[in-house]
């Protein structure tokens, strides 16, 4: 954190991505905040019941305030406009300012087609990934799925 760097933790379902962002990231507040750990686990959802009710702005602030944000198991599904639209604004606000550990079970190289805006895509993976460092899990995931002797 305090050299303001992203990690992008991705792999197979089941290889401990979670585990290992939210363990990184106490460890990190710990050794570098006198305050409490705040955990915060933001899903691009609600994002839109904020915009309606007129609290967005607080919102990213609030966001923008976090030392660290965890964005786990991160982007399943396609953004929308909307979407695309905040997770750039919260990359530029916290880029070389505050870091980001993204979690997610899909390689760097599939996020542009999730995001959707080709210009918006290159715009948000290089604030995430200019300078992130990168964990790849290649093991074989969802152990608890195979069958045991």
């Amino acid at each position: 954190m305090r050299s303001r760097h992203n990690l992008l933790i991705t792999g197979p379902c089941g290889v401990g991505k979670s585990w290992l962002s939210c363990a990184l990231g106490h460890k990190a507040c710990r050794e570098t905040s006198p305050s409490p750990i705040t955990e915060c686990r933001v899903s691009l959802q609600p994002w839109r019941c904020h915009v309606a009710t007129g609290g967005y702005t607080k919102m990213l602030s609030a966001i923008a305030r976090l030392d660290l944000l965890i964005l786990d198991d991160w982007r399943l599904e396609p953004l929308d406009a909307e979407q695309r639209r905040s997770l750039l604004e919260i990359a530029e606000d916290r880029y070389e300012a505050r870091s980001i550990i993204v979690a997610s079970q899909l390689p760097v190289d599939r996020w542009y087609e999730l995001i959707g805006n080709p210009t918006i895509a290159d715009a948000i993976l290089d604030r995430l990934v200019h300078n992130a460092y990168r964990i790849d899990f290649k093991a074989e995931g969802a152990g608890w799925l195979t069958e045991r002797p």
